[in-house]
Parts: structure tokens; C-alpha cells; sequence
């Protein structure tokens, strides 16, 4: 077994390897950027080697400082994690080449699979389904629709060497398929250095469910069941879970059986994951093989009990698989949801910054120790509070883990979980989350990968938050005041006479866009220790376990526990639960009275200027100060988090002048430019 191993990798799962280096008594090695000085895995690691500038081409893609630092630091094996080096062939042959093992499949599998048009073939050899297609790559926009045509809308249009995302277009007609495959190609050559794309049918209705496969150097192959991952925005996985709700045994072993059969083909060692498409009629076609461990591994480690850091560590240093496919147990229900870095309700734009506030749910669970029989909470993350989201590397924050006895309790254990997770300082997507984990359809384990785009056609509003009785937040916000009152009445020194009343009478404003508020009078008393809240015809009796200087409140209402989150800003307290959120102000009825009179002070008119959707970098300005631009035009591009934004007019205009410039850091409503 390795003494010491490096890990080629940032974040949460540098983090996570480290656990498991930890538990089997290994020395971890972090390698690190300027940007991540201060990380948490560098902070977690036995030894830290500061490998180059923030761009990750000039740090955790730069082969010759990762070697360099394993030769440094005498450290014997190198785990990639998943992203970044994970699947470079050349690098894991390089690797070998100095006599330093790669904690990964060897790199001709590697070569195998990551070359999507060359597994594909490699899978109809070893009698894997695929998917109709054109496998060779392709030249031209002009070639790209003619095979696009041949094939018949709607294509998947596809980087060779892409992944997360990246080089991936769906087209529905000419147009679409000849914008889609010069962005892919664009997109590709930036991101993987490789600009090959190639085309294949778009199967429609489409679930996308993968089986984790586990090989070692003796010949040995085991699939560890499937993963459910249909719940895609823009092709990046939102939510996981294990085993899926859709397929039946048999299909589940069918997949499996084949997706052993490709790794044997490869001579595929190590954990890799096989990724499949599977129709509505339960027929499934071979997508990729990720030759690598995937960001939602610990959803098959929740069901199985396996710890699959640990089993790639053993592979790599010779032992042979301890179990066989019989032993592979299936037990209860895993889901994982990704915590971002971006605004749902700015369309999904990247947010960086200060982790002001960064307090994960209670754990139950942890990476690399054994799953509790009744399930529980795990979180794998790489930051802190305090620390920075920087606008170079991905959005992820954390993975939020949940295990429960089936699938209603582990959905239950989510959203539990979603209500104690604070973020502040930035935006995170976990109201959307709650949204989907909600939403009836995904319940019931009907959904597709169209699933996002079918239901939030017009992006994610506020008003998508779907929530059992909004008004028990209208009652929270009473009764947090409430509490703030009687805090009040009890200071000392007030003056006879103008003590303060608490009273039990209130109206709860709820602000409206435009200033059109809602009033909700409510009725507030207390009795046994807890207070009884009339309000829209209902009555909630809220015991609170909560203190001023926290967010996360939890209690009972009507008996049932809660998790919520309270924030005082000003006059105003910021109520969410389940996804939802609202400002609320409790004022005495004569007050609420007086505020009703109040004018709407509406935001100043910017519809003259051009504003930074998101933090980022601005990386083009396509237009110049007096050039008159039409409705749909590029004007300027930003980049942050690997995704590149493209703002265009909103209607034709003509530039007046400009107020940032090529290579400027941006705050979110940054002005860039101003029209006439």
C-alpha cells in the first residue's frame, strides 16, 4: 500500500480523497493555485505544493508542475479526482512513465473511452446498444447539417472530448444545428484542447441513468447498480439518486451485465461509470464511459456501503476486488443534490464572492466511514465560512447527501436538509432544488432529462417555489416578532408609562413587487410555552428552538417539526422554508394603516445601460461608442465558472459610450455601457 499519495485536484472532492487517505493511514500531497492559498484541502492535506496562477492551464492542467510536485514530495501515486486532469490520457501514460502510480484506470482504457467516437464503435464490438449516429469527426457547420439532415432532427451535437456540460447542442432544425456545432467546436478547443465534434439522434423523452462499474488488474469486473440522473439543466446533472425509480430488474441487470462486458473489453481497472440513455420503453442505448469517478459517486456509496476512494486506492496498488458480483448489497434509498455558486433567479448566472455565511445542515453521515443503518446527512464540500468562491474554477459549493429507508424518506430527508443549509454573501441554487424535490412529477418518478426545461420554460421565478401553506410563513414572521417584542418590553430604564406593550394584535406586510404589499392581520398568543398564531382563517401553535443570532430556526408547528431560516434586515425579517422565501414587516394594525398610504418609490430606469447580468470577467466588447447596434446583436461577452455569457441588445440603439473595459473584474449590475 502507498505511503503517500498527490491529489490533482481543488475542492470538494480534493477533500474527500483526503478522507479516505486519512482513514487508510496514506500522507496526502494538495497541489494548489494563487486563487486557492486558503482552500480547505490545502488546509486538510499533510503537505501543500503551490503549482502556478489561477488558470487552470497554468495550474491543475499543467502536467509538468503536477509531476514535479510528485517527485518533490515523494509521493508515490497521484489521484486526479474528477474534472481537470481526471481522463488526459497522455497524462495518466506520463504519470506511469515516471514510475509514479495513477490512481485511475490505465491509460489506454482511457484513450478507449474518452474518445466518444471511438468507444462507440468500441462498444458495438463488445455488443453494447448505441445510439444511431455519425462516429466520425466532422469539418464543417455546412457537414454538420447535411449529416444532421441524413439523421433527422431532433441531433445531439457532441465535442469528442467534452463532459459537465461542455461541447454539447441539441438541434431541432438547420439553423440550431449549424450555430451548435461551431460553438461546440469553440467550446471543445477552449475547454479539452481538442476541437473534434460529432453527431448523434437525440432520443426524445430520454432518462439518463449510469452504472458504476469497479475493475481491478486481475481481471475482476463488478457494476455497483445504477444512478438515476435525469435531472439536467443545460445537460449538467442537478440531482442524483440511487437506485433509480424507472427501471425495472431486469433492464437494471441488462445494463449492468453490458456495461461489465465494455470494461472487460478496456481492461478497464479502477472505478469508472458507464453512462447510458434509456427510452420510455425501458430500451437503452451506451452514451460514454466516464473513466473516472464521478461527482455523484457517494449516492452509490450510500446504497452498497462501499467506499469506492478507497477501492480505487486499492486497485491501484495491485489488491484484487474483495467481493464478487453477488455480494454487491442494495440497501435503502440515496439522493444527492449539486449546492451551487449561481442565482436561480437570474437565470442560473454564476455568483463569487465571501462565503459571509457558510453553516451546512447537521451530519449524520460521513465520507469514507460507514452509512448508519437508519441513513442520514452527509455533506462533501471544499469551502468555509469566510472563505471565497473564485470565478475560475466551477460552481459547485457542496454535495448535499442524503440516505433514507426508501424513497420518501430520503426525498423527506432532503428538503429537512435544504431548510438547514445557510449560504450567505452569495447566491445558491437550493431554492430551485426545493422546487424540484417538490414538484408532483419528480414525487412520482416521472421525469426525463426535459424535465427542467419542460416545467421552467421561462427560467425559475420566485413565484415557482411551490409550498404546501405559504401562510405558515406569514405565521413565522408573526411570531418571530413576537419574540423580538418581548425581548424589547424586558430592556431596563424605560420611562413610566412608556413601557412597551407587547400586544397580540399584528398585521403582516408582505412585500410585492412595485410596492403592492400584502397584509395579513394576524393574532398572536402565548400559551404553555408556545404561541398561538391566527391567520387566513387558520391557526398554527409554533414552538421555536431558535436564538437571535441564528439563521437556522427550528421548532414544531401544530405539533410537527420544522426547519426554517430567519434573517432581521432593518424593519424587515426574510422568512424561508421549503424554497420559499418572503420580507415580511409585523406592524400594529394603525401602523400597517399608515404604511398603506405610503407612495412606491420605484427603482431608478437603467433600461439606457447595458448591466453585468453576474460577477465575472469581461473578455470582449464588440462594440464601439457611437455605432449604431440592432435588437439581438452581440455586445459584449463575460466569462466566470468555465461559462462564457453572451449579452446581446435588447432593442436596436446606438451606443453612447463605454464604462468598462476588455479584461475588467465585474460586480453583478455593473454598468458596461450606455446607450443614447
Amino acid at each position: 500500500m502507498f505511503k503517500k499519495i498527490l491529489i490533482a485536484n481543488r475542492g470538494e472532492i480534493a477533500c474527500r480523497v483526503i478522507k479516505t487517505a486519512k482513514k487508510m493511514g496514506i500522507a496526502t500531497v494538495a497541489v494548489y493555485s494563487e486563487a486557492d492559498r486558503d482552500a480547505r484541502h490545502v488546509e486538510l492535506a499533510d503537505e501543500s505544493v503551490f503549482i502556478g496562477a489561477a488558470p487552470s492551464r497554468e495550474s491543475y492542467l499543467a502536467m509538468d508542475k503536477i509531476i514535479a510536485a510528485c517527485k518533490a514530495t515523494g509521493a508515490q501515486a497521484v489521484h486526479p479526482g474528477y474534472g481537470f486532469l481526471s481522463e488526459n490520457e497522455e497524462f495518466a501514460r506520463r504519470v506511469e512513465e515516471e514510475g509514479i502510480v495513477f490512481i485511475g484506470p490505465k491509460h489506454h482504457s482511457i484513450a478507449a473511452m474518452g474518445d466518444k467516437i471511438a468507444s462507440k464503435k468500441l462498444a458495438r464490438e463488445a455488443g453494447v446498444s448505441t445510439i444511431p449516429g455519425w462516429n466520425d469527426a466532422i469539418d464543417t457547420p455546412e457537414q454538420a447539417v447535411r449529416i444532421a439532415r441524413d439523421i433527422g432532427y431532433p441531433v445531439m451535437i457532441k465535442a469528442s472530448a467534452g463532459g459537465g456540460g461542455k461541447g454539447l447542442r441539441v438541434a431541432f432544425n438547420d439553423q440550431e444545428a449549424f450555430d451548435g456545432f461551431t460553438s461546440c467546436r469553440n467550446e471543445a478547443k477552449a475547454s479539452f484542447g481538442d476541437d473534434r465534434v460529432f453527431i448523434e439522434k437525440f432520443v426524445e423523452g430520454p432518462r439518463h441513468i449510469e452504472i458504476q462499474v469497479l475493475g481491478d488488474a486481475h481481471g475482476n469486473v463488478v457494476y455497483l447498480w445504477e444512478r438515476e440522473c435525469s435531472i439536467q439543466r443545460r445537460h449538467q446533472k442537478v440531482i442524483e439518486e440511487a437506485p433509480s425509480p424507472f427501471i425495472s430488474d431486469a433492464t437494471r441487470k441488462a445494463m449492468g451485465e453490458q456495461a461489465v462486458a465494455l470494461a472487460k473489453a478496456v481492461k478497464y481497472q479502477s472505478a469508472g461509470t458507464v453512462e447510458f440513455v434509456v427510452g420510455r420503453d425501458q430500451s437503452f442505448y451506451f452514451l460514454e464511459m466516464n473513466t473516472r469517478l464521478q461527482v455523484e459517486h457517494p449516492v452509490t456509496e450510500c446504497i452498497t456501503g462501499l467506499d469506492l476512494v478507497e477501492q480505487m486506492i486499492r486497485v491501484a496498488a495491485g489488491e484484487k476486488l474483495g467481493f464478487g458480483q453477488d455480494e454487491v448489497r442494495r440497501r435503502g434509498w440515496a439522493i444527492e443534490c449539486r449546492i451551487n455558486a449561481e442565482d436561480p433567479f437570474r437565470g442560473f448566472l454564476p455568483s463569487t464572492g465571501r462565503l459571509v455565511r457558510y453553516q451546512p445542515p447537521p451530519t449524520t453521515m460521513e465520507a469514507a466511514l460507514p452509512v448508519p443503518e437508519g441513513g442520514g446527512v452527509r455533506v462533501d464540500t471544499g469551502v468555509y465560512e469566510g472563505g471565497e468562491i473564485p470565478m475560475h474554477y466551477d460552481s459547485m459549493i457542496a454535495k448535499l447527501i442524503v440516505h433514507g429507508l426508501d424513497r420518501d424518506d430520503a426525498i423527506a430527508k432532503m428538503r429537512d436538509a435544504l431548510n438547514a443549509f445557510v449560504i450567505r454573501g452569495i447566491a445558491s441554487n437550493i431554492p430551485f432544488q426545493a422546487a424540484l424535490l417538490a414538484h408532483p412529477k419528480f414525487v412520482a418518478g416521472d421525469f426525463d432529462t426535459g424535465f427542467i426545461a419542460q416545467h421552467y420554460p421561462q427560467g425559475f421565478r420566485a413565484e415557482d417555489v411551490p409550498h404546501d401553506d405559504p401562510d405558515f410563513l406569514v405565521a413565522l414572521a408573526a411570531a418571530v416578532h413576537r419574540t423580538y417584542r418581548k425581548r424589547a418590553a424586558m430592556i431596563s430604564g424605560q420611562l413610566p408609562g412608556h413601557t412597551l406593550k407587547i400586544g397580540h394584535a399584528y398585521v403582516v406586510v408582505v412585500k410585492g413587487a412595485g410596492g403592492e404589499h400584502a397584509y395579513h392581520p394576524a393574532e398572536v398568543h402565548v400559551a404553555d410555552g408556545a404561541m398561538r398564531v391566527a391567520v387566513g382563517g387558520k391557526t398554527y401553535v409554533i414552538a421555536k428552538d431558535w436564538t437571535f443570532r441564528d439563521i437556522r430556526a427550528r421548532g414544531t408547528c401544530n405539533g410537527q417539526p420544522f426547519t426554517a431560516q430567519v434573517e432581521r434586515r432593518g424593519l424587515w425579517l426574510k422568512i424561508s422554508h421549503n424554497g420559499r422565501a418572503i420580507d415580511a414587516m409585523v406592524l400594529l394594525p394603525h401602523a400597517a394603516e399608515l404604511l398603506r398610504l405610503m407612495p412606491h418609490k420605484p427603482p431608478p430606469d437603467m433600461s439606457k445601460f447595458l448591466l453585468s447580468p453576474m460577477p465575472g470577467l469581461l473578455v470582449d466588447i464588440a462594440v464601439q461608442p457611437g455605432q449604431t447596434v440592432q435588437a439581438g446583436q452581440r455586445l459584449a461577452t463575460i466569462e466566470a465558472m468555465k461559462m462564457e455569457n453572451i449579452l446581446t441588445a435588447a432593442q436596436d440603439g446606438t451606443v453612447a459610450e463605454l464604462l468598462a473595459s476588455k479584461g475588467e473584474s465585474l460586480a453583478v449590475d455593473q454598468p458596461i455601457l450606455r446607450f443614447a
